[in-house]
């Protein structure tokens, strides 16, 4: 049982995410700073007042880092499928490979 559990947590540890969270995570990163940014910009120069526009940006930005750091589940919905280990030693090459329109032996 506590190996179970030591398991759950070095997968959570590990941090895995597949490559189409990792383009996932920058979708969000760029579009959630771009909109925070905008907004405070928007908010301080209505009200005058910078202070609450490095606020409110900062407060967005620690925001972002909480949903785009962790390696939520989310972000590994289509992992990888890799070969099992010693499997390229039985794959073998066609014997008539053609690239570039030419033949390879």
């Amino acid at each position: 049982m506590a190996d179970q559990i030591l398991d759950q947590i070095r997968e959570v540890a590990e941090g895995q995410i597949d490559f189409e969270g990792q383009n996932l995570a920058e979708l969000i990163v760029n579009v959630a700073l771009s909109l925070i940014g905008a907004i405070a910009f928007i908010v301080g120069y209505a009200l005058q007042d910078i202070k609450l526009a490095l606020y409110i940006a900062l407060g967005g930005t620690i925001l972002v880092f909480g949903v785009v750091v962790p390696p939520w589940p989310f972000f590994n919905r289509h992992p990888v499928k890799w070969l099992p280990v010693g499997a390229g030693t039985q794959i073998q090459a066609p014997e008539n490979l053609v690239i570039d329109q030419k033949a390879i032996r």
